[in-house]
C-alpha cells in the first residue's frame, strides 16, 4: 500500500525518508514541494534525482481528497464539499477579510458532542478523520486560491479548527497536522493565527498546552451547568469550573494572553442580561480577574432540527454591553457565508444512514464526481 505522504509532519517525513535510506534533508525539499510549491506528482520535483523519484513513485502517493461541490457566498467566501469515502463528507470554509484569508477545517465526520445548536451534531457521528484528511482541505485550498486568484503570496493567514467534528476527541490526528501547518518548510502559520476550538474536553486541552499549544477557543454557551448540561453535553461530564481552570491553566503555555469563549446568542435560552451578568461572576470567581478571556457573540443560524431561534440584534447588543461594561473584551461575529450555509453552526456534510448505504446518497455522489479529479501522484 502506498504511503501518501500528506499524512507526515517533518519528523515523521524524515523518519519514512530513513527507513529508505534517504538523508533528512530530503525530506525537507520533499516537505517544501508538497506544501509550499503544492506538487501533485513527483515528477515535478525537479531538484530531486530520478532514482529518488522512482522510489517515491513506487512507495508513494500524494492523494488529496475530492471536492464533490463548490459553494460561493455574496461575500466571498467559499464553502467545498470533499468527499472522504463511504457515503461521508465534510465540509471546508474560506472566509476573505481585508486583513485576513481564514480556512475553517474539519476534524471528524459528523460529531458525537451532540451540542443542541450545531447543526453537525446533529447529523451524528461517523469517524474521525486522518492527519492527512485534515492537512488536505488546507493544501487543498491554498494552492486552488493562488490559482483563482492569481497570487503568489500567502492567501490564508488563518486556519481554525471550527469546522465539523471536536478536534480534542481526535487528537491523534490533530497534533500532526497541527505541525504541518506550523512548521517553516510548510504553510508556516504563526500559533496565534491556528486556533483549535473546543466544547472543553478538559484532559487534551491539558495535553495540547504541553504538545503543540496553539490558540484556544472554547464553546461555552451557558453561564451555568444546569443550562450548559443541556446545550452541551459534554459539560456533565467536565463541568464548568473544571473547564475553566484548565483554561486558566493553559494560559501559560498558550501563545496569547487570553483564551476565546465563543457564546452561541439563542433566543429566549441563554441571552437575557441575567445571563450576561452570571457570566461576569462566573468568571470573576475564577480568582484570575476579568482580562484572561473575551468573549466572540455569535449570531445563531437557525436550522429546522435544532428547534432554536436567533437572538434579535438588539438583544445581542444589549447583552454585550454588559460585558464590555465589565470590563470584559466582547465582540459580535460577523455572520459570514449564511447564504450557502457556510456560517458557524451550519456545516453538515451529507453523511449515509447508519443502517446501510443512502441509495440517494450513491446517486448524488455518481454525478457530483462526474469530471472530478482525484489528486495522485504518478
Amino acid at each position: 500500500m502506498l504511503a501518501n505522504l500528506l499524512e507526515y509532519d517533518l519528523e515523521g517525513l524524515a523518519a519514512w525518508c530513513d527507513q529508505r535510506g534517504e538523508k533528512r534533508f530530503r525530506a525537507t525539499q520533499l516537505f517544501r514541494w508538497i506544501h509550499q510549491k503544492g506538487a501533485s506528482n513527483f515528477d515535478a520535483m525537479s531538484d530531486l534525482a530520478k532514482p529518488l523519484r522512482n522510489k517515491l513513485q513506487a512507495a508513494a502517493e500524494l492523494r488529496g481528497l475530492p471536492v464533490m461541490s463548490e459553494h460561493r457566498s455574496k461575500d466571498g467566501t467559499i464553502k467545498w464539499l470533499f468527499d472522504v469515502g463511504a457515503g461521508d463528507a465534510v465540509e471546508s470554509v474560506f472566509i476573505p477579510e481585508d486583513d485576513r484569508g481564514t480556512l475553517c477545517v474539519s476534524s471528524q465526520a459528523g460529531c458525537a458532542v451532540g451540542c443542541r445548536f450545531c447543526a453537525t451534531g446533529h447529523q451524528g457521528f461517523s469517524r474521525n478523520l486522518a492527519t492527512w484528511e485534515i492537512v488536505a482541505q488546507l493544501w487543498f485550498a491554498v494552492h486552488f486560491l493562488r490559482r483563482h486568484l492569481g497570487r503568489s503570496e500567502r492567501v490564508i493567514s488563518n486556519v481554525v479548527m471550527m469546522g465539523m467534528g471536536e478536534p480534542l476527541q481526535n487528537y491523534s490526528a490533530l497534533v500532526p497536522a497541527l505541525r504541518i501547518m506550523l512548521d517553516d518548510h510548510a504553510y508556516g502559520l504563526s500559533r496565534r493565527r491556528v486556533t483549535v476550538s473546543t466544547s472543553g474536553v478538559v484532559p487534551m486541552m491539558e495535553r495540547l498546552a504541553q504538545d503543540c499549544p496553539v490558540a484556544l477557543a472554547v464553546s461555552l454557551h451557558a453561564p451555568d451547568d444546569t443550562l450548559r448540561d443541556n446545550l452541551v453535553p459534554l459539560n456533565r461530564k467536565y463541568p464548568l469550573d473544571e473547564l475553566l481552570k484548565t483554561c486558566i491553566a493553559y494560559l501559560t503555555h498558550a501563545p496569547r494572553d487570553f483564551i476565546t469563549f465563543e457564546y452561541c446568542m439563542l433566543d429566549g435560552v441563554n441571552d437575557q442580561q441575567s445571563h450576561a451578568r452570571a457570566l461576569v461572576q462566573l468568571i470573576a470567581r475564577q480568582g484570575a480577574g476579568l482580562q484572561w478571556c473575551k468573549f466572540n457573540l455569535i449570531p445563531f443560524n437557525a436550522f429546522p432540527a435544532s428547534g432554536l431561534n436567533g437572538t434579535p440584534r438588539g438583544q445581542i447588543t444589549a447583552f454585550a454591553r454588559v460585558l464590555l461594561d465589565a470590563g470584559i473584551v466582547t465582540t459580535v461575529r460577523k455572520t459570514r457565508g449564511d447564504d450557502i450555509d457556510a456560517a458557524c453552526g451550519q456545516l453538515a456534510g451529507d453523511v449515509m444512514d447508519r443502517t446501510g448505504v443512502d441509495a440517494r446518497m450513491a446517486r448524488q455522489r455518481k454525478v457530483l464526481f462526474k469530471g472530478v479529479p482525484v489528486i495522485a501522484a504518478g
